[in-house]
Parts: C-alpha cells; structure tokens; sequence
C-alpha cells in the first residue's frame, strides 16, 4: 500500500495543503487561490481537497498528517513574552487569547475532525518545516540550509547540514532577533502592509540611497562577523503592541511612519534602500559562516527572507557556495510541503536519491489544471466566443500578439505553488516596448507605477541577456543585465532622483530592466514547461529575442488565479487584449459586456 502524508500549514497566513505519496509530491497549492481571499489564513478546506482529488484518493486513504509547527510552543512564546514585558502589552495579549484558548491550542483535534482522521498528528517545529522544504526538494544529496523569516515557534533563523534523508539543525537565532520582522517593521514604516508589502519594499529600494544603513547599523542593530545580531528593542512594538515600530523609531528616523496608500517620497525610497542593503550584509555574513562551519559546497534556502531575491542573487554572485537552490514557496505557505516531506524522510527515515542537477519540485506546477474539453464547455455554455487552436499553433498566435504590443493573459497547465508566476498563470508581453512596465503596472495590475516586471528568458539564451549562467526556473535570482544590452544614461539623467528615474529606457529590454541595471529572472526550460517555452521560442523566431515580461495573472489585492473563470473575470475587469486558456484564445473586442460587476474590486482587500 502507498503511504499518503497530508501537510498542513495555517491559522497565521498563507495556509496551504501539500499531499506527498511514496516521497513524491502529487500536488500542493495555497488556500486563498480557492477562497479567492489574499494570504488567507483560515483552515485550508479547498487545498486539501483539491490535493486529493490530483490523487484519486478519499481522506480515509491518508496514513499521517503533519501540521508545519508546534503550537504548545508558540503559545508558550506569547506568554513568556508578555511575562518579559508587563504590564505593557496587555491590550494585544487579551485580543490575543480567546482565539488561542478557544482553537489554536486544540489544532490536532479541529484538523482530525476537519478531514475526518483518527491517526496520529505530526508537529515538526517551524524552522525543521522551512529547511525540510529546502533542502528534501533539492538536487543535492549533501548541502548545508539556511532558513530566515520573520518568527516560528522561538527560532527567527536556523542554519545546519541536510545529508541523505537527515536533517541537522546546528544553530539557531531566536525571537525578538528576527531579520525577517526588521524588513517588515520597515515594510510598516514605509507604509506599506505587513506579509504582503516587503516585495514593494524591495521593489522600491533602487530609487533610494542607503542614507540610512549605518544609522539601522549603529543604533538598530548590533551586527557580528558571523551575521547574528541583536536587535534595540526599544525601537520596535511587536513584542507587546498592535504596530511593529515604536515612537523611538519615530524620534530616530525624524518623524512617524507613512500612512498607507499617502504619496511616496524620498525618504521612503531612501529608508527602503537602507534596510534592503542592511538585509543583503546580514545573509551574506550569514552565508560566508555557514561554509565556513560546515564546509559544505551547496546551500538550500527557505523561509519568508529567501524571498528577497536581490540578496540571494549576491550570495550566488560572490561564489561563497557552488550551488544554491531556494524553495519557490519559501514562505508560511512552503511549510506544509516541507511537513509533509518532513515526515517521510526524517520521521520515517525513508531513503532519498539526489542526481545533483535536478530537483524533485516539478517546476512548482503543483496546482489545479484544466483539460480543454472543460475550458470549451465552460466557455460554450457562458457563449462567449473563442477560437480553438491546435497545440502547434497556439505558441504562434500568442508571438504573434506579443510582437504587435497586446498584453496576454496566458492560462496553461498546472497552477504554480508559491508566489510566483512562471507560465502556468501569468500575464505576458513584449520586453522590448518601452511603454509595457507603465502599462502593465496602470492598466493591468492596478498598482504602484515603480513596481517592476521580470523576465521570462529561453534557459538556453539566458546569458545573452544577463550576467548570470545558471538557471533560475523559480524567479527567485536577480542578475545584472549585460553590460553590452545597456543604454548609457546622459548627464541630464543621471542627475535624476527618485521615482524620475522610472521612464528612462536602460536597455533594448526596457520592460523587465529595473533602474539598477537589474531583473529578477526567471529561466523556462522546454522539459518543464513545453507551451510556455514553445510561446517564447516563436517568439524568438519572429524578433530574435528569446524573452518575454511576466507577472502574476492577478491585480492588485486579488489572489493568482486558479480557474478558467478566475482567469476570464481578470481579463474582462483589466485592459488586457487577449487571453489563452489551454489552445483557446480570445480577444477582448468579442466579448459580450460584463454585466453586474461594476464593484468587483470592493471584494478584494487592496493592500
């Protein structure tokens, strides 16, 4: 008989399911792309039993279920913080409690009745969940891990030696120290909203100056050689208050923290600048420590800072490890894959086989997918009109509309698990049109102009277009753009602050050029993804340019879509001009008009 592990992560954000069978992962997804509510936290219903169906089995068929974190643990946390602080932060503890007595301190019992199992629950701790899905995934049957976030149990960061079907975690840094709640303590000081506004943070860090980074340096932080650090507390309200910044802060940085959706300034670019370089000392330092201890020649990263992928792209540049490999679902959301696999190989003690070059995560294409015969059906009994394509020719019409200036949206395949699109749920353009970031940013995604877009790239090709060799299936490196592709800027543009500098063309690839030169890459391979990379490759036949701009096939404050409907509202409520779902495409001037959605966006909470 199979055995089936069902991981669970939940009730914090991000709550996702993963089913593994035999140590192979069937399938995985994150509950909001069901619910359609963003970051959702509430148990996860839809995920699991979408992940049963991928399998063809029934709840009774699990043999063990693994929720991704201890909670007698984390409860324990939140008393003897309150302990360390009273009376300050009695407010928040009260608020706090009644959810806790009432459900978190009973999750095994709510879950077992939730899906009806009677067997025995699994609780690895936090960081053993984030380094499971790191390193268990992974080429590399050797390789040292590094997980960082905001907090687990007590554990902020862990660092250790994944070998064989072992885990070893040799150190870690606990809570209030967490690098993960200082980029979101400046995530909120910024303006921006916690768990979802730190890729903004990032996003915004080139427009500023590091004006800031000695003084987080000096009076913030008390940074060590081998990046462990303590932070000032008396600069931060996290542990004992509703915000993450105190009035210190304020006093510190000259004045209170941005109110949110209010008008960017300098400062916000230059404090977003300050703590991204901050960030980027402290893996590095971090890093260099731990193949130092370790003497191990590849690393395995998870957890929500794994994220940043400005700093994983220096760690990988400055050749402090061989090889590297990021968990795409690096953040809550990855915990339950890592429970899940957690359970197999460590609990179990199940082998495992590595081959050194591929890794066993599919591609991330873990989620729902959609036969043709569905979509045309779907599409047939609403009447709106389409054309069916062959598999062929599909690729060419979609170059075809890429090359004329169309914004697509591309549905095909599997859903990614994760936070990024990499062509199973993305929205897709020409790289070589000035206007495409300005037009994406304003009339398809509906947010801030200065966020930018990332490239799609031939695997093959990427070096053409970046200083970088290595593939980067998941999104998550940032490289330069090659010295040869860049536009000089003239001394009237260089003298240019700010959100000026956002026009500016700085390459013959402009649309996915940041204005540091830089794009977060991601690089498609034919055998992971044949419709998206066939796409590419017409397209590349048509310009002699194997790359495409790519992002998420949502707006802002909405979820990625799951669905052919999800997929066809996001198309309708946007100036997108075509969709492709699986080898039907449609054009927006043949769709009948939407009736009865004139106030979509108040479902969503725009963050």
């Amino acid at each position: 008989m199979s055995t089936y592990i069902l991981g669970l992560s939940a009730f914090y954000h991000d709550s996702a399911a993963c089913l593994v069978k035999d140590g192979t992962i069937v399938a995985a997804a994150q509950e909001e792309r069901f619910s359609r509510k963003k970051h959702d936290h509430r148990f996860p219903e839809h995920a699991i039993n979408y992940c049963l169906r991928e399998a063809g089995i029934t709840k009774a068929d699990l043999t063990h279920v693994a929720f991704y974190d201890k909670p007698w643990l984390k409860f324990e946390r939140l008393l003897e913080t309150y302990l360390a602080f009273a009376p300050r932060g009695f407010g928040s503890f009260i608020r706090a409690m009644p959810l806790w007595i009432k459900e978190k301190l009973w999750m095994g019992e709510m879950i077992q009745k939730q899906i009806g199992y009677e067997g025995q629950m699994y609780y690895p701790e936090h960081h053993q969940s984030h380094a499971a899905s790191a390193f268990y995934p992974s080429p590399f049957q050797r390789a040292a891990f590094l997980t960082i976030d905001g907090v687990g149990e007590w554990a902020t960061t862990s660092w250790g030696v994944g070998h064989d079907h072992k885990l070893d975690i040799q150190y870690e840094m606990h809570f209030p120290h967490s690098l993960g709640l200082l980029y979101s303590a400046f995530t909120y000081y910024t303006g921006f909203k916690v768990n979802s506004g730190e890729y903004k943070v990032m996003g915004l860090a080139p427009y500023g100056e590091p004006k800031y980074a000695q003084l987080i340096m000096d009076e913030i932080m008390d940074l060590r050689e081998d990046g462990s650090f303590r932070l000032n507390m008396k600069y931060f309200n996290y542990c004992t208050g509703l915000t993450m910044t105190s009035r210190a802060m304020d006093e510190l940085l000259g004045g209170p923290p941005r109110k949110p959706e209010s008008e960017l300034t300098q400062r916000e670019m230059d404090l977003a600048r300050s703590v991204q370089e901050v960030t980027e000392e402290v893996m590095l330092r971090m890093a260099r420590h731990i193949r130092k201890e370790s003497g191990e020649k590849n690393l395995c990263m998870a957890g929500g800072c794994a994220l940043n992928c400005v700093a994983n792209g220096k760690i990988l540049r400055e050749g402090i490890f061989d090889n590297i490999w990021i968990q795409p679902a690096a953040g809550d959301a990855g915990g339950a894959l890592g429970a899940a696999m957690f359970i197999w190989h460590n609990t179990l003690e199940k082998p495992r086989k590595a081959d050194g070059a591929k890794d066993s995560q599919r591609g991330s294409y873990l989620g729902p997918e959609f036969s043709d015969e569905s979509i045309d059906g779907w599409l047939a009994e609403n009447k709106y009109p389409f054309t069916r394509f062959t598999n062929g020719d599909v690729p060419k019409k979609v170059a075809e509309y890429i090359e004329s200036g169309k914004v697509i949206g591309f549905f095909s395949g599997r859903m990614e698990f994760g936070p990024r699109a990499l062509g199973g749920r993305s929205i897709i353009g020409d790289a070589r049109s000035p206007k495409m970031q300005s037009i994406m940013n304003l009339k398809i995604k509906y947010r801030e102009s200065f966020r930018p877009f990332a490239p799609s790239c031939l695997e093959e090709d990427v070096s053409k277009f970046f200083d970088i060799e290595e593939p980067s299936p998941y999104m998550l490196l940032v490289a330069p753009v090659r010295e040869e592709r860049r536009i000089k800027l003239n001394e009237d543009e260089k003298q240019l602050f700010g959100i000026k500098k956002l026009n500016i063309p700085r390459s013959d690839v402009p649309a996915i050029t940041h204005v540091d030169y830089s794009a977060r890459i991601q690089t498609v391979a034919a055998e992971t993804n044949p419709p998206y990379y066939a796409a590419i490759n017409e397209f590349k036949k048509r310009t002699g340019y194997g790359i495409i701009i790519n992002t998420s096939f949502n707006v802002r404050g909405e979820p990625i879509v799951c669905t052919p409907q999800d997929a066809y509202l996001c198309f309708m409520r946007t100036e997108m001009d075509v969709l492709v779902l699986g080898n039907n495409i449609l054009l927006k001037e043949e769709q009948p008009e939407l009736k009865g959605d004139e106030n979509w966006r108040e479902l969503y909470e725009l963050d």
